[in-house]
């Protein structure tokens, strides 16, 4: 599908610790400097949208939120449940709005499957089942969600290796799925994986090599740790409310909390943040293949994201002043 540019709405996508963020906000920095028109972020993460959790989901700051106007960030309380649903619900009406408006919006994609959400809709299933969830639920109680990672390797082994083995809602989704219908999960969510998104923005595509994207990843951890992400882990939990089940299991967060509850070493859990954060990327890869994208941006080793703003809106046809930048390859139907 031809991208509508005269929408002046673009999705950046890539793996996490690629830089999207710090790309995104470089753009839109320089469309207000010529244009003096400051463009929407929009945060397109299943974690983000919490409050409180900032250090552990790499959240813009304050200060870059008071210069740039960020929506879809800091919408629930970490102790709520949200779904890709919800989202979709409340993230639509805006990018509604800025197509009307024609203001510009730049979506930052951390989530895929809220990006699917958005641009697709979702594979909704049967509704659940209270007595089969009941059961599955003590079996993750008494055995861990090992032992219903094991039994989903027996039902449906292409969805076991997409779903963590400690990501309990969705074993116990996929699990409950298959024994309500017979089906695997993974065979229903087929047209996933065959049908191409209709999505009629632009896609920046910011992709690096995957060893400097682990290098990037043991930097992030590193610099989250230094920043206080145990602290802030302690207080999110000290809280009355506590986190949700979705929250809690966020990387980062999870291993933390192992962590305070003495089933790992500090060290331990540090590492595993680190290895659980390369293994989000390696699914993220995946995904991302179904995509085609606009515009890749592959910078050089060492090359700021901020330099190839200029000419990436000029690309994309919004009317930057620049010169293309090495770095930007193009799609077949040009930008």
């Amino acid at each position: 599908m031809m991208a509508d540019r005269s929408a002046k709405i673009v999705a950046i996508l890539g793996c996490t610790a690629s830089g999207k963020s710090a790309l995104a906000e470089a753009i839109a920095a320089e469309y207000h400097r010529t244009h003096a028109c400051m463009p929407t972020i929009m945060a397109v993460d299943s974690m983000q949208v919490y409050r409180g959790m900032d250090i552990g989901t790499s959240k813009p700051s304050m200060a870059i939120r008071q210069q740039i106007p960020h929506v879809m960030v800091d919408v629930v309380e970490p102790s709520e449940g949200y779904s890709a649903a919800e989202f979709r619900q409340a993230a639509a009406p805006i990018i509604a709005g800025h197509r009307h408006r024609q203001h510009p919006l730049i979506l930052v994609v951390g989530t895929i499957l809220y990006f699917k959400a958005l641009t697709e809709g979702l594979f909704s299933g049967p509704s659940a089942d209270p007595l089969v969830r009941e059961t599955l639920t003590r079996i993750a109680d008494q055995n861990g969600s090992a032992a219903l990672h094991n039994r989903l390797l027996q039902v449906d082994p292409l969805a076991a290796g997409r779903i963590h083995p400690n990501d309990r809602r969705r074993l116990i989704r996929a699990l409950e799925v298959h024994q309500i219908t017979g089906k695997p999960i993974s065979e229903l969510q087929q047209q996933w994986l065959t049908d191409r998104p209709k999505i009629d923005f632009p896609m920046i595509l910011l992709d690096r090599p995957r060893a400097e994207t682990s290098q990037r990843i043991n930097h992030r951890v590193g610099q989250m740790i230094h920043d206080g992400l145990l602290e802030e882990v302690k207080r999110l939990t000290a809280h009355p409310g506590g986190l949700s089940m979705q929250a809690a299991q966020a990387v980062g967060y999870k291993e933390m909390i192992d962590f305070l509850h003495h089933n790992r070493s500090f060290e331990d859990a540090a590492e595993q943040i680190k290895i659980n954060t390369r293994h989000l990327a390696k699914l993220q890869r995946t995904w991302l293949r179904r995509y085609d994208a606009t515009l890749t941006v592959q910078p050089s080793s060492g090359q700021p994201v901020e330099s190839l703003a200029p000419a990436i809106l000029r690309n994309l046809g919004w009317d930057s002043v620049g010169t293309p930048s090495a770095g930007l390859k193009y799609a077949r139907d040009g930008v």
